[in-house]
């Protein structure tokens, strides 16, 4: 049986849309991550398409700001990061464990 997981605390639509917009691009980042074995067409991809997620981020932020959203309440942040597997997806952007010596 799988645990069910705790609910996304609330959030603004605009705070909804800056979470999967910078999971997006963490886990295009990880793709990219040069410490991880791959193979180059596949950071190659990721890295284009980072481009691309890296606007849409941009934009999340931009209406949030227009919206008077002036604050990221860091805590709740997290929360839904963290019910949204971002420990795990983040972790890949990070250099490996040493496995020399």
């Amino acid at each position: 049986m799988v645990p069910e997981l705790p609910p996304l605390p609330a959030l603004t639509r605009a705070e909804g849309e800056l979470i999967d917009r910078y999971l997006e691009a963490v886990d295009l980042l990880g793709r990219v991550n040069p410490a991880r074995d791959g193979d180059t067409y596949r950071g190659l991809r990721a890295a284009q398409a980072l481009v691309r997620k890296a606007a849409q981020l941009r934009d999340a932020l931009a209406l949030m700001h227009g919206r008077g959203e002036t604050e990221l309440h860091g805590d709740t942040l997290a929360r839904a990061l963290r019910v949204l597997d971002g420990e795990r997806r983040t972790a890949r952007v990070a250099l490996p464990p040493d496995t020399v010596g």
